[in-house]
């Protein structure tokens, strides 16, 4: 039998050391945007499409996170640490392939893809050389995703968190030192990155050889379960990323107010997302244990994530409503801007209970290994979602119309994972 309270004290132990993590990058880029911001605007352009870039070039690879967690965490469970080590060694030897394979796509296809992304004039430069040497840390991000998740798999959040800061605080006092003493400019912050990570890389790789994980060459077989889940999570972010972008080219056929509104809105809604992503990298951990333990526990286990993520949504929705006329002066001061955003306002809080079900939903059923299902559900979601933000220009619904995509995408989401939850009963 569960104790409740001790349950709670092991979600807290979990979550919060992940919601520090998950906190600390989105600080670290606004640092470096910040700093890269007083080169001028052409340094400014090229940071801004090399990020985009890499972010979408290396969301291909989250499965080493997302993938690595459930399969530690099960084996830790139902075999003990040994078990949960072998699973960790072969996300290790994925993350050293893809990470060398990515590097050298990276630096060969720089060119095209710096073109690709509209780069012109004198930001192309720019933007093809510090894609390139950024391109040099593609190995040790790789290497990073990993770890972060055989740790959570391993029950532990906290060496992740430690790994994080520690990497993110030299990224940023490496920024200004090669940025502005030293006079390499936007090179100075790539070079930055690709130190900070690096050092972040052989960090992990010392404790996890400590540990065990580090382990000799597995034979291809043991990896394909790996790239299985890589397809089918590719089709999940794909979707989401797809549904973001058609909202946002939306909101700017609206207008220029509606898209600037769009533009805080959606910052104010993706840092609350990440910040519950702290459960469900709980329920990842959590729940795959219990599966791998005493599956007949994990249902009391999800059930309980499930509950604490619906406090966390009703608490963030009542600090939206409390914070209506402060929260979005921080973004901006623009009279019309702020009424549109008080227009939208009631349907950016009023959903954040739900959202938080959903996010913890998606962290039970990564925990069950369905990302199959997953990707099938963000698909329905995100066309469902689609097809209402097509119609917002031709019926004049104007940026309510584009938030009510947004709400409808997880509104599906979350009948279709609430139906899977509880057809299954979590037989997982």
């Amino acid at each position: 039998m569960i104790r409740l309270g001790q349950l709670d004290r092991e979600i807290v132990r979990l979550a919060l050391p992940a919601l520090g993590a998950l906190a600390v990058e989105p600080i670290v880029s606004m640092t470096d945007t910040a700093f890269v911001g007083r080169l001028g605007a052409e340094p400014l352009a090229a940071l801004g499409i090399t990020t985009a870039l890499l972010a979408l070039f290396f969301v291909v690879f989250n499965f080493l996170s997302y993938a690595t967690t459930p399969r530690v965490a099960r084996s830790l469970g139902a075999a003990g640490r040994e078990a949960a080590l072998e699973q960790a060694g072969h996300a290790l030897w994925l993350a050293l392939i893809s990470g060398l394979l990515a590097t050298l796509t990276l630096e060969l296809l720089a060119p095209w893809l710096v073109r690709l992304m509209g780069a012109k004039g004198a930001v192309y430069p720019l933007a093809l050389d510090y894609l390139r040497l950024r391109a040099l840390a593609g190995l040790a991000i790789l290497w990073l995703m990993a770890a972060h998740g055989i740790y959570r798999g391993l029950q532990d959040t906290r060496t992740p968190f430690w790994v994080a800061f520690w990497v993110n605080a030299a990224n940023v006092v490496l920024d200004y030192l090669f940025i502005f003493p030293l006079g390499m400019g936007l090179m100075g912050a790539a070079l930055a990155s690709v130190l900070a990570q690096s050092a972040g890389a052989v960090w992990f790789y010392l404790n996890l050889r400590r540990l065990g994980a580090v382990r000799p060459w597995p034979g291809f077989a043991p990896l394909l379960p790996f790239l299985k889940v890589g397809g089918e999570l590719l089709v999940r972010t794909f979707s989401l990323v797809a549904a973001i972008t058609l909202a946002a080219a939306v909101a700017a056929r609206v207008g220029t107010v509606a898209v600037a509104a769009h533009q805080v809105a959606w910052q104010i809604w993706f840092f609350i997302a990440m910040s519950v992503d702290a459960l469900a990298i709980a329920a990842q951990a959590l729940v795959a244990r219990y599966r791998g333990e005493d599956p007949a526990r994990a249902r009391v286990v999800a059930d309980r994530l499930l509950f604490w993520g619906l406090i966390v949504g009703v608490l963030i929705a009542a600090l939206l409503v409390l914070g209506r006329d402060l929260v979005p002066r921080i973004f901006t001061s623009d009279a019309a801007v702020l009424a549109a955003l008080a227009s939208i306002w009631p349907l950016i809080w009023a959903s954040q209970p739900l959202n938080a079900l959903v996010f913890v939903w998606d962290g039970i059923f990564m925990a069950a290994e369905q990302f199959r299902f997953l990707a099938a559900a963000m698909l329905l979601a995100a066309v469902v979602g689609a097809l209402e933000m097509l119609l917002v220009v031709p019926m004049g619904w104007g940026l309510a119309g584009v938030w009510w995509g947004m709400i409808l995408i997880n509104l599906v989401r979350a009948a279709t994972l609430g139906w899977g939850y509880w057809r299954a009963r979590l037989a997982v």
